[in-house]
């Protein structure tokens, strides 16, 4: 594995309280626990997560303790761990929304045309989250699913949303989440890499190649909704080896943006 992709965020941080009435304290600190569990900490005990969360142990306990009853959190001797009902949270979000049933098929169409992987991601923060992937072949160091994150600035669909944010937003987001060199090839000069997205925006389409991890090559189209705005971006991507950058363009970009042209058409007849 890359160890600049071990780094990736998955860890939470605990954030300060916020003030004022509309603001939930104890639901806070529940989703922080939630968000505590990860790949790196599949099993927890008391202290771990009173550490990683910034809880008190006795508060960190008492949240645990309601989401074991609720059923989401399993615990066996001193070890906690989150149940499959979990995913109900996340596929909540996944139903409410009728984007990503009208995408899949297309998206398995596309996949059986090209060969490639293909994925649809939407922007939080700094990050991508993927909210649907048909993958063909294993071209990551890692496993990618739905509800993974990576970093925007590095990968074609966080750049294909990137673009569409206004100048002081992106300025923000930067300076508090500086890009940070991944492979040789990474742009972490903010100057540069706003001309890229600069690009991006006047030409519909993002391509990377090897800034995210070494060989592979990724080529993103946004989804727009029916006052034109992108809500999310989808991707083929592969082994530069094997599909190089000149060939996705040449081979993969007609058919991709007519992919992601198809799901935006839907969801705005479906608007």
């Amino acid at each position: 594995m890359n160890p600049s992709l071990a780094e990736a965020p998955d860890t939470p941080r605990a954030e300060p309280p916020r003030p004022g009435d509309t603001y939930v304290q104890s639901f806070a600190r529940g989703l922080a626990v939630i968000r505590s569990f990860s790949a790196d900490a599949p099993q927890q005990t008391l202290t771990e997560v009173a550490q990683r969360t910034g809880l008190t142990r006795a508060g960190a306990r008492r949240i645990l303790l309601t989401l074991e009853g609720l059923g989401y959190v399993t615990s066996q001797g001193r070890q906690f761990s989150l149940t499959p009902k979990i995913l109900d949270l996340g596929f909540a979000y996944l139903s409410s929304l009728p984007l990503w049933n009208l995408a899949e098929p297309v998206m398995e169409k596309l996949v059986e045309d090209v060969k490639e992987s293909c994925s649809a991601a939407v922007l939080d923060g700094a990050d991508i989250v993927y909210v649907l992937r048909v993958p063909t072949h294993k071209i990551m160091s890692i496993n990618l699913g739905i509800g993974s994150r990576l970093p925007a600035y590095c990968t074609s669909m966080g750049r294909t949303l990137l673009a569409e944010i206004d100048e002081s937003a992106l300025d923000a987001l930067l300076h508090e989440h500086p890009p940070l060199r991944r492979t040789e090839r990474t742009i972490t000069d903010v100057t540069r890499l706003k001309s890229e997205l600069a690009a991006v925006r006047q030409q519909g389409w993002c391509l990377v190649n090897q800034e995210l991890e070494e060989g592979l090559v990724s080529l993103s189209a946004p989804v727009r909704d029916r006052a034109g705005r992108v809500i999310a971006a989808m991707n083929v991507s592969g082994q530069v080896n094997r599909t190089s950058p000149a060939y996705m363009l040449e081979n993969f970009l007609p058919k991709l943006r007519g992919a992601a042209a198809e799901i935006s058409q839907m969801l705005q007849r479906k608007a």
